[in-house]
């Protein structure tokens, strides 16, 4: 069985709602993919007590615990200190971290204030984990079966920690037999019908099947064992890939780098060597700025008068479009009306080999329906790319 895995956040800032924790999040991804058993993600406020029992109880029935926050200068800052407490390690200062917080406000030619030196103060026996972007070093510790490894919790810091001097340790420390997710990512269809067109196939027992439902896509989530054949995963992913067609955008598989519409985009567009030209409308700049930096977008135009009636040549306004763009592509965004909160959105894309249009109804709210306006424009260019229409 792999290891068990538990995620303690801290600070009131997290357990009141005050921001997001995305770091759990994170770390869940990291570790799950790395092959431990995620049981637990616990926040906790600034109260020493709290912090002091939930550390007793995790070292009790945890392999490992990722922890984030805590670590600053302030007197809210109390990790290291109910570490101490909790399990009877006296803490001491670390002069090679004491000098690294020093060096930081040197560095920026300020004075190092007094309260940062608590940063330097590391329960008995504690393994340093030094931090490169700023005062906050972390710290790592075994206590019973349960190594601790306590982070920042600041993420542009807590990052590079985990990823540079924590993941490394994971597989000298334990025996992981990672699981392998695939993740069929879609545009244009809902979870419901997903899960209608998967009644057909027959999952395996030993493979799990989910869907997450994002603004604009579904991902369709397969986590098949570790050392499961790969034959028999390519030929499942294969038939699942079939029947959803053309609403498959990319196919992500563990440890490689998430597909996302853009990035799919960019690739196909650089490697053909292409350009594009565009004209929005409900998505107001949206489908614009989702293509920041992108050197193959040449031309963009936001119109919002341009409403289509039926009897719009989508085709002559991509013509001219292209025509004094120079582009390869030309894409044009209207729509029909907004009856009952519904819109009926045209799409409409000049190649070099022919004009594709397509007609969708979008509903909901108004960020929503910019939302679903430019991923479905910057989706028709997508599928003529892969040859799927």
């Amino acid at each position: 069985m792999n290891p068990r895995l538990e995620i303690f956040s801290q600070g009131d800032e997290v357990v009141t709602g005050q921001i997001v924790d995305t770091n759990a999040a994170w770390l869940a991804q990291q570790a799950v993919s790395f092959g431990f058993h995620v049981t637990r993600h616990t926040a906790v406020g600034d109260r020493i007590e709290d912090l002091i029992a939930l550390l007793g109880e995790i070292a009790q029935r945890a392999d490992c615990c990722l922890c984030t926050g805590g670590l600053g200068p302030t007197t809210d800052d109390l990790t290291a200190e109910a570490v101490a407490t909790a399990f009877n390690l006296p803490l001491v200062l670390d002069t090679e971290a004491l000098a690294h917080i020093e060096q930081f406000f040197a560095h920026r030619q300020r004075v190092m204030p007094a309260s940062n030196g608590k940063q330097a103060l590391f329960p008995q026996g504690a393994q340093r984990l030094d931090n490169e972007y700023g005062t906050a070093p972390g710290f790592a510790v075994q206590v019973g079966r349960c190594w601790f490894v306590f982070m920042p919790g600041v993420p542009s810091e807590m990052k590079p920690m985990y990823t540079h001097k924590v993941q490394p340790q994971l597989s000298e420390r334990f025996a992981l037999q990672p699981s392998n997710l695939t993740t069929l990512r879609t545009l244009g269809i809902g979870e419901s019908a997903i899960q209608e067109l998967m009644n057909s196939i027959a999952i395996p027992d030993d493979v799990q099947l989910g869907y997450r439902a994002e603004l604009g896509e579904v991902q369709t989530k397969l986590l098949f064992p570790f050392a499961y054949a790969e034959s028999e995963k390519a030929a499942l992913v294969n038939q699942i890939a079939a029947q959803l067609g053309d609403t498959v955008f990319a196919i992500d598989h563990t440890r490689e780098t998430s597909s996302d519409l853009i990035s799919v985009l960019n690739d196909l567009m650089t490697q053909g060597d292409y350009t594009l030209a565009v004209i929005e409308t409900v998505s107001c700049g949206l489908l614009t700025s989702l293509c920041i930096g992108a050197d193959w977008l040449v031309e963009a135009r936001y119109q919002p008068a341009l409403i289509s009636t039926e009897q719009t040549d989508l085709q002559a306004l991509a013509l001219e479009l292209q025509t004094t763009s120079g582009a390869t592509f030309a894409l044009v965004q209207l729509y029909i009306g907004d009856k009952n909160g519904v819109m009926i959105l045209r799409n409409g894309l000049l190649t070099p080999y022919g004009f594709y249009a397509t007609t969708q109804t979008i509903a909901g709210a108004l960020k929503r329906k910019q939302h679903q306006s430019a991923l479905s424009a910057l989706d028709l260019l997508r599928r003529y790319l892969q040859q799927k229409l």
